[in-house]
């Protein structure tokens, strides 16, 4: 038998994007960025403060998202994509340090931006961390007869 966790735990390891999906006032906005994941299934992104995804979590924190990994042959080809639920907020303390230590790692090119400059509430940018409260993995290569697997958080 397949195991759910380890396969969400490998494809949120193998992607680096995800879609943002944020709302405000009944007017739905999607953004996409370069993400990370620690071991307990947060999700962490660098964005400007000034964007409308990260003006749209300060005033409504619920978002929802999706991860897909590129699919090379086009339609036809079996499908495999994770879409999550969840609540945002900006990163702080020690959820911010481990946004930037976790993001160096996984891009190696990214900007190193020294941790007091990002604590810094003047500052341009800041890291964000989604606390999803469940998964769904589509995965049509392993669960062919029940592509639609949920992991609640």
């Amino acid at each position: 038998m397949t195991n759910l966790k380890e396969l969400i735990a490998e494809y949120l390891r193998d992607a680096k994007l995800m879609q943002v999906a944020t709302s405000q006032n009944n007017k739905p906005w999607i953004a996409t960025v370069w993400y990370v994941n620690d071991e307990d299934w947060n999700l962490y992104f660098i964005s400007r403060k000034n964007r409308r995804h990260s003006l749209e979590i300060n005033n409504n924190p619920y978002v929802a998202g999706a991860i897909v990994l590129p699919h090379t042959k086009g339609s036809g080809e079996k499908v495999r994509g994770l879409q999550f639920e969840g609540k945002a907020e900006e990163a702080k303390g020690k959820a911010l340090k481990k946004a930037r230590n976790l993001y160096l790692i996984k891009y190696s090119s990214a900007e190193d931006i020294p941790l007091k400059k990002l604590e810094d509430p003047k500052f341009i940018a800041t890291f964000y961390v989604i606390h999803p409260k469940a998964f769904i993995l589509f995965d049509e290569v392993n669960f062919p007869d029940n592509p639609r697997q949920e992991l609640k958080l």
